[in-house]
């Protein structure tokens, strides 16, 4: 029985508790996916930084168009610009594939890179809104960088232009008897080129597209919902009455 509950709880609640269970605190995302703006800021963000390397293999250049009021040529100019991953010509109605194969990702960073169309769903708006805050100068890694949120990461830190170069600022804590130095705060070590409020902003609006991309149907569910919801509710009230007219003559 419980082990059923745990499942169901799971099923519920997938990128809460995967969030959880790194023992991070997350900051929160402000996310507003009404927002087509921001979504649109966002996924010029993704094209420029994320898209070489990460496909969303789950969405369609034009679905993209169509929920945002980019036109196509637009989205075209954003984010067509190699071919796919089979060497073809990439169209406007194909899947967000990238060219990069998995043999090449293997080589090149020990392992295939990863699809990004349900991160935001498996791992949460808040996880990625404070692991892409959260990279800082390590020169026992490989790339040079390593993460709070997500330790040892082997991504490397692509909006470090932006963001500039941070050093870790440890302190040392007591676990059970025995030290250890945890992260407390950063400290700023090669200025980017955006101040830290405008870095947050302007990887709300990356999270927010990913958050869109991970399930680019959410606001006319919502939308839906509530128009469900009013018609159970007027429903209710028929149904009320119809009741009470066949029940008034039992006893």
């Amino acid at each position: 029985m419980k082990k059923q509950f745990l499942i169901l709880l799971l099923a519920i609640f997938p990128a809460t508790l995967f969030a959880a269970g790194a023992g991070v605190h997350l900051d929160k995302a402000k996310i507003d996916i009404y927002d087509k703006e921001s979504i649109k800021r966002g996924a010029k963000t993704f094209a420029d930084y994320c898209f070489s390397c990460h496909s969303a293999k789950f969405m369609r250049f034009n679905r993209i168009a169509k929920d945002t009021g980019m036109s196509e040529e637009e989205v075209r100019e954003m984010f067509i610009f190699t071919r796919n991953n089979k060497g073809k010509e990439t169209k406007i109605g194909d899947l967000m594939t990238v060219s990069m194969t998995e043999d090449y990702a293997k080589s090149a960073f020990g392992g295939a890179v990863p699809d990004l169309s349900l991160t935001a769903r498996s791992r949460g708006a808040d996880w990625l809104y404070t692991y892409l805050r959260t990279f800082y100068a390590d020169p026992t890694r490989p790339t040079g960088m390593n993460n709070q949120t997500f330790a040892d990461v082997g991504m490397p830190h692509v909006l470090w232009a932006q963001q500039g170069i941070r050093k870790p600022v440890y302190e040392t804590e007591d676990h059970d008897g025995v030290e250890v130095k945890v992260i407390k705060s950063f400290e700023m070590a090669q200025a980017g080129s955006m101040t830290e409020e405008e870095y947050n902003a302007f990887v709300a609006d990356l999270v927010n597209f990913m958050v869109y991309v991970a399930e680019p149907v959410q606001t006319e569910r919502r939308d839906l919902g509530v128009y469900v919801l009013i018609f159970l509710a007027i429903f209710f009230v028929f149904a009320y009455l119809l009741k009470k007219e066949y029940w008034k003559d039992v006893h």
